[in-house]
């Protein structure tokens, strides 16, 4: 028996074959991924084209160019599915009770601040009085000063527009002022305001000037009876306050001791007619 040799046309592969070859096909998977990133180039510049047939119908909105009109962007209306978040906003209620409670603060503070108060007006009396005697005619002629004082309550400036006095004496008036244009108050401020009346008794009234003069009594008391009337005027706000009080006044010697007032009524909001003692 012998031993037979048998020769095949094939060859083996060798290990430098095999890697040849891997290395062939690796080339080939990167062409392959090259040629796939030049293929999304080129159609991310392929311009867009609407392939129409026969059952085909053109998009009405871009009429096939695949872009909408910037003129009609605010006469389209846009389909979203009712599940879509956009829909269902988050802390809805959580910002409706904030606006809500913000609000309420605002109108507070403005109503707090702008809300318009009566300003307050108080009689301080007496605080000099001068007399003077016409021998000739028998008559008496006082020069009285009184003070008012104002109190501010709002925060914002008030204008006293005028101020108005009257004085009787039995239900005769002796003497008128009238002042305009006074003062203006400062928000959260107090201001006084001096002004004097000048009286005349003669007439029906000339015993007043014997009493006056008449060197056996030391004290001449008479009273007198005074109106005063004050606009004020704050906004688009106008009101007025009266004041009426009794005066007692030495007729026969100058006083400049200053003299409480005794205020009937000083209610801007009452009956003129009306008078309550304080």
């Amino acid at each position: 028996m012998g031993t037979h040799w048998s020769q095949n046309n094939g060859t083996v592969p060798n290990a430098s074959d095999n890697v040849s070859r891997t290395r062939l096909g690796y080339q080939d998977v990167d062409d392959d991924s090259l040629d796939g990133l030049d293929r999304q180039e080129d159609i991310a510049q392929f311009p867009y084209v609407e392939f129409t047939g026969r059952d085909s119908i053109t998009c009405p909105t871009c009429q096939g160019t695949g872009r909408i009109p910037s003129d009609q962007i605010n006469e389209l209306v846009a389909l979203i599915p009712y599940s879509d978040q956009r829909l269902k906003p988050q802390r809805t209620k959580l910002y409706v009770v904030l606006s809500i409670v913000l609000c309420l603060l605002a109108s507070s503070l403005v109503a707090y601040f702008l809300f318009p108060r009566p300003v307050l007006v108080e009689d301080d009396g007496i605080r000099s009085v001068t007399v003077h005697f016409d021998h000739n005619n028998s008559k008496v002629i006082i020069n009285m000063t009184s003070s008012l004082n104002f109190s501010n309550p709002n925060f914002f400036t008030v204008l006293v527009d005028s101020i108005g006095c009257q004085v009787l004496y039995m239900k005769t008036v002796i003497g008128t002022q009238q002042l305009d244009n006074v003062i203006h108050i400062k928000p959260l401020n107090q201001r006084q305001v001096n002004f004097t009346v000048s009286m005349e008794i003669s007439g029906s009234l000339s015993y007043v000037y014997a009493f006056c003069t008449m060197a056996s009594i030391k004290v001449h008391n008479i009273v007198v009876f005074m109106q005063t009337y004050v606009k004020t005027s704050y906004m688009v706000r106008s009101t007025q306050n009266t004041l009426e009080a009794y005066r007692y006044i030495d007729c026969g010697s100058n006083s400049t001791g200053h003299q409480a007032s005794m205020i009937l009524w000083s209610d801007p909001h009452r009956n003129p007619g009306t008078r309550l003692l304080s």
